[in-house]
């Protein structure tokens, strides 16, 4: 009986790191976490990971075959497969493509995992099909993945795409890339909660988020307050689309998308940020852009979204 060629799909994030092994279809054959400890050496994270990710792979070796390495990070660079001064990570330099050479002689790729999230859709997901759209991962930071005519935009040093870090009020929020006002401060989870907060300091609208300290605010409460119909939470979510509407309009008339897709932890608050951001992006944009695109949600399984997307990744360059 012939083998089932597989790759191994890693998302290395600042708390755990999740592995899978994919196949061609996007059926996850095996997958498992590990705690990535980002205060420690990176070595020993990927000796570690290495140990991981063979002892999982024991268990289907006989019926599956592994023919590539597939790396969604923070800060990861395709071109020099290398992670540069991740921001949840303490990590300053790491040639993470010449460490996993040490013990694959198979092909390994790496891309940060906002591009990670772009391929995974384009496979797999709410993008096949399509040659040209935005994915936005709206989690604890923003990112995004930019795909024109059917091509990743890496740019000419491999860091392309990283609207979450154009500017939405120079003299406004802190980030943590050390400028002001970067739309991540925003349009995160962590930035609908500092709205929220801006919200109850300013302004005298009752709500039920105000008896909430703010370093237990979350925005899965803020979510549920406005599914109740809580006027704050519900602004909050109408200033947070706002926000992404108005640079996404910006960033529709650099490439003309046929959708923007959303991904991550706000993403599933559904209408409550949809359709805001669906508003105000008709609002600002360009007229001859008007009506064209669409905003939709991932179309990857939520549990396994970033293996499948890192796994994208390898198989785009396999095929």
């Amino acid at each position: 009986m012939s083998k089932t060629d597989v790759v191994l799909g890693v998302d290395i994030g600042g708390t755990n790191t999740a592995m899978g092994y994919v196949d061609r279809n996007g059926t996850l054959a095996a997958s498992a976490s590990i705690p990535t400890e980002a205060h420690r050496p990176a070595q020993e994270f990927f000796e570690r990971f290495h140990r991981q990710a063979e002892l999982l792979f024991s268990k289907i070796q006989d019926t599956h075959n592994l023919i590539g390495v597939g790396l969604g990070a923070p800060n990861a660079n395709y071109y020099k497969g290398t992670i540069e001064q991740p921001p949840n990570l303490s990590w300053d330099f790491v040639d993470v493509v010449g460490t996993l050479k040490h013990w694959y002689t198979i092909p390994v790729v790496l891309t940060n995992d906002a591009n990670a999230a772009a391929l995974g859709e384009m496979l797999f997901g709410a993008a096949k099909g399509m040659r040209d759209f935005i994915v936005m991962t709206l989690g604890t930071g923003v990112g995004s993945g930019i795909v024109s005519n059917g091509e990743m935009i890496y740019g000419h040093d491999g860091f392309a795409g990283e609207i979450g870090h154009t500017i939405v009020d120079y003299n406004g929020r802190p980030c943590g890339c050390g400028r002001r006002g970067c739309l991540e401060t925003y349009a995160s989870a962590n930035g609908i909660r500092r709205t929220v907060d801006e919200l109850i300091r300013t302004t005298a609208e009752p709500s039920e988020l105000r008896g909430i300290k703010f370093d237990d605010l979350t925005s899965k409460q803020i979510f549920e307050s406005a599914q109740r119909g809580d006027k704050l939470a519900l602004d909050a979510f109408d200033l947070t689309g706002k926000y992404l509407g108005m640079k996404l309009a910006d960033s529709v008339a650099h490439t003309s998308p046929e959708a923007i897709i959303f991904f991550g932890g706000l993403a599933l608050a559904g209408d409550y940020i949809f359709k805001p951001t669906k508003k105000y992006l008709e609002d600002y944009l360009l007229n001859i852009y008007k009506n064209k695109v669409r905003i939709v949600p991932s179309g990857l399984p939520p549990g396994n979204a970033a293996i499948l997307g890192a796994a994208a990744l390898i198989w785009n360059e396999l095929i």
